[in-house]
């Protein structure tokens, strides 16, 4: 149950009632505060680049209750920035511009770290720094963009001049850590960030299922070849590619997760809907993760829900059935599973259904190493209407990925075509300013943003584009088969699939993998050709949530409930593959 927002005399009162106990606590934070400012300034200990104190935090809408245990250990990445960031959007801006030379002429994993990479010299900087302050280093990383660290939180207070503690969210009912004030470093190279100071942001996927009244709603209308007529991977393959050749053979798409999942259930699911594969899925455990099932938290006793993992599977392989491989990574860190999925660089197409932790704009790096270096990150937006504080979870919002919203398809019947389609009345879109990301160029275009989509001038827009998502698509989790399903989860893995059959279809021409395909996509969208290319969808809203102010509404063209709308098969690939 959500609470209602707290009056400041009622939050006032709860914050002093929680800090009593922890009191001392916070003389101790108070009284070192002025001596660590003039340790600063006379040691020349730097801040990290990126904001680590997390804005609930620094806003008061959080009460400290104490100090997190000195002895308990704790998972770090140091986050390195890239060098020649200027260079490297000048390459970027070349490799996808058809009329450039350098089109699609993608950099190896050695080729852009030795040009954008941090220097050898200060990766071993830091692996120095880590092993002298008292870490372990855990791992390092072939773009030296990471340094895999394992520490007490006494040994991270120590070496980072701060305090990790344990905070109460005013608003959430909800406990978590995080530092006490900005961290700094003995240290003459810059980081980007650290990620795993805090567990302020749940981990949580874009998978929801409906009640009984959504889902006999959904049903109305639902045409697929599944139980009651749902909609199985087959038939998003009818509907949105058709009965053409391409498979997605020669192709690697990789799935994100922040848990494991019973290969016993992905089985399952195909003897219960009689669907069938022979595409190999092979897991990628990041960064010591253990892989059981078991809701994230590492514990190995919590149930096991893998109903994300097993759809994202299943409706990877429906639309792409002759894939080479799924790469499952799995891992407790998105930027690690991000990072290891940049340096491996086999899988071109990356598929996320999953939001909150870690994720955040220190990514961006790995982001644009995967456009360079020709691969496509999909993410999608959420099931919970327009973005607010509540709604909202990166990495939806970012510039630099494909953001898939929801919609409610119609079909001809089983294994049909394409019908009809309008805007999932459960879907993300809008845009959320706390995000802080600035309109990017492809959404500056004129005719992108109108007064009749709402959308901003200033800040990202969501989504770009959507696809089936309503509560009619089945699951298996922890055994058992279940109906009802439905979330912005089921929409990404199938634009993930769509994709691949562009890459195959695009490496067979000689032109090499899609990568980065918003610039493109919004090209494709403001020219003649857009209702030939994608399903225009302009009817269906998302609703408005709590403090948001409003939801919106699907219209002609662009829109912020979904996007572009959805992909027209054949026509769709053979544009977005035509240089």
């Amino acid at each position: 149950m959500k609470l209602l927002p707290l009056s400041k005399e009622i939050r006032r009162s709860f914050s002093l009632k929680l800090a009593m106990p922890a009191m001392a606590f916070v003389c101790a934070f108070a009284a070192g505060a002025s001596a660590h400012a003039a340790d600063v300034a006379s040691t020349g200990q730097v801040h990290i680049l990126r904001t680590q104190v997390p804005e609930i935090v620094s806003s008061g809408g959080a009460a400290v209750t104490g100090a997190l245990a000195g002895s308990q250990h704790l998972k770090l990445a140091l986050n390195l920035p890239l060098r020649n960031e200027d260079e490297l959007d000048s390459v970027l801006q070349q490799l996808y511009d058809p009329q450039s030379p350098g089109y699609h002429k993608y950099l190896s994993v050695q080729e852009f770290t030795d040009r954008f990479g941090p220097t050898q010299q200060d990766y071993d900087t830091v692996v120095a720094w880590a092993k002298a302050n008292g870490f372990t280093v855990v791992k390092t990383t072939a773009n030296r963009r990471l340094v895999d660290v394992e520490g007490s939180v006494d040994t991270i207070n120590r070496a980072l001049h701060m305090q990790l503690a344990t905070y109460h969210h005013l608003s959430e009912n909800r406990n978590f850590y995080a530092p006490n004030r900005e961290p700094t470093v003995d240290l003459g190279v810059p980081l980007l960030k650290i990620t795993g100071l805090t567990d302020v942001n749940p981990r949580v996927n874009h998978l929801i299922h409906g009640n009984a009244q959504q889902h006999a709603n959904a049903l109305k209308h639902a045409n697929g070849s599944g139980p009651s007529g749902e909609y199985l991977p087959s038939d998003m393959r009818a509907a949105y590619y058709g009965s053409g050749s391409l498979t997605g053979a020669g192709q690697t798409v990789a799935i994100f997760s922040y848990d494991g999942y019973y290969s016993s259930d992905v089985a399952l699911y195909y003897s219960q809907t009689g669907m069938s594969s022979s595409v190999p899925v092979n897991n990628v455990l990041v960064n010591g993760y253990s892989g059981v099932c078991d809701a994230g938290d590492g514990s190995g006793t919590s149930p096991c829900d893998d109903g994300e993992q097993v759809l994202d599977i299943v409706n990877v392989i429906g639309m792409a059935p002759g894939l080479t491989q799924v790469l499952f990574y799995e891992g407790s860190s998105a930027t690690d599973i991000l990072n290891q999925m940049a340096t491996d660089n086999t899988a071109k197409v990356i598929s996320s259904s999953w939001g909150g932790g870690d994720f955040g704009s220190a990514d961006d790096p790995i982001y644009k190493q995967f456009a360079a270096q020709g691969q496509t990150f999909l993410n999608a937006t959420g099931d919970s209407g327009a973005y607010n504080s509540q709604t909202w979870a990166a990495p939806s919002l970012d510039p630099n990925i494909l953001d898939v919203g929801g919609t409610d398809l119609n079909t001809t019947g089983p294994g049909g075509a394409w019908s009809s389609e309008t805007g999932w009345s459960g879907s993300s879109g809008g845009y959320y300013k706390a995000a802080g990301y600035s309109i990017p160029a492809y959404q500056k275009t004129a005719g992108v943003i109108t007064t009749t989509n709402k959308g901003s001038t200033t800040l990202r827009n969501d989504p770009d584009v959507s696809a089936e998502a309503n509560f009619d698509n089945p699951t298996v989790s922890n055994g058992s088969f279940e109906t009802g399903y439905g979330g912005t989860s089921f929409a990404a893995p199938r634009w993930a699939g769509l994709l691949a059959l562009a890459n195959q279809q695009s490496v067979a021409a000689g032109n090499g993998t899609v990568g980065f395909v918003n610039t493109k996509l919004y090209t494709l969208g403001l020219g003649s050709t857009y209702h030939s290319l994608l399903h225009d969808v302009t009817s269906g809203s998302n609703p408005p949530q709590a403090g948001s102010g409003s939801g919106f509404k699907a219209v002609a063209g662009f829109d912020l409930v979904t996007g572009w709308g959805s992909p027209i098969g054949a026509a769709f690939i053979n544009a977005l593959t035509t240089p």
